[in-house]
């Protein structure tokens, strides 16, 4: 594992990079590869173009393959600001093999039609011949039916693309409305760019949870969050970071309806926010950061707030 700086997430900080695999190989492990996605999940950020470069320039030296999990690539969030994904692919063709899926931009979650783009050269060439033969013994082809959607969906077809442009503004808009409500409460958020994820930190609100609750550790913090709110999250210490660590992966896809029809009323509506599911889940949220912050314990506990874990 090596850190990440603040909004970079998803892409290792190329200096804590070249020190890692240097000091590994020193002691005899081989490190062949490094993996990065982008955007991010579990922070929604996107690393910028720098980063990236730098990673590239890294991997180069050090003789890395970069597998670039792009599954999120789609659903960067438009407006003001929109985040431009940098692959390593445009820095480091040669060694960078991407990775991506129809689960996330066309929530096919059930499908796992996965798909990798090798390079063309001849670190390429070596890893398909080895992919090819761990494949003949192990997987097994998908539907026929699936094969060919997944096919279309791979063209791009100008519905698909109306869907996902207005499925990436959806995700945009609510990640910001819940952004700002733990923001609010005295968490630290990075600002979301992409995907249904944020990675909001306690960090500035720990001795509170401490003096109120007993709470050191992120996972105290989410076991509270699920037994007393019904907040399912996960806590960062499922992403390799410590147990002390008071930042948790919040994933808000569940609050744009639990009907078809109401998700596709989110879909479609010009201010998602001021749907009545929609805002009163927001409204939830802050209650429960209001019990959780509260100054005294409160016996009320308020109704539980539908943020929840999802499939990594």
């Amino acid at each position: 594992m090596v850190p990440t700086a603040t909004g970079q997430g998803g892409v290792p900080q190329p200096d804590l990079l070249h020190a890692a695999v240097t000091d590994a190989r020193d002691q005899g492990r081989k490190v062949k590869a490094v993996v990065v996605t982008l955007p991010d999940n579990p922070t929604g950020t996107v690393a910028s173009e720098e980063t990236v470069r730098c990673l590239a320039e890294v991997a180069r030296e050090l003789d890395l393959v970069i597998i670039s999990d792009e599954i999120y690539r789609d659903l960067v969030h438009p407006g003001e600001g929109e985040a431009r994904v940098h692959s390593p692919a445009d820095f480091a063709p040669e060694r960078t093999v991407i990775s991506t899926g129809l689960s996330k931009n066309l929530a096919l979650g059930g499908w796992r039609i996965g798909v990798l783009r090798l390079p063309e050269s001849e670190i390429g060439q070596r890893l398909r011949g080895g992919l090819l033969g761990v494949a003949s013994e192990i997987w097994s082809s998908p539907a026929a039916p699936v094969q060919e959607a997944a096919a279309y969906a791979f063209t791009e077809p100008a519905e698909l693309v109306d869907h996902i442009g207005r499925s990436r503004r959806l995700h945009g808009l609510v990640a910001r409305g819940v952004a700002d409500t733990f923001t609010a409460a005295g968490a630290e958020v990075p600002t979301p760019r992409a995907a249904f994820y944020l990675y909001p930190d306690f960090e500035p609100v720990r001795e509170r949870l401490a003096a109120q609750h007993g709470i050191t550790t992120g996972p105290e913090l989410t076991g509270l969050l699920l037994d007393r709110f019904g907040m399912g999250v996960l806590p960062a210490v499922e992403f390799g970071e410590s147990p002390d660590t008071l930042r948790m992966r919040v994933a808000t896809s569940l609050l744009y309806g639990e009907t078809e029809e109401r998700r596709y009323a989110a879909l479609s509506a010009t201010d998602p926010l001021a749907l009545p599911w929609i805002s009163d889940h927001l409204e939830r949220l802050s209650e429960v950061m209001d019990a959780l912050l509260a100054d005294s314990p409160s016996g009320s506990v308020p109704a539980p707030a539908h943020i929840a874990t999802s499939a990594v």
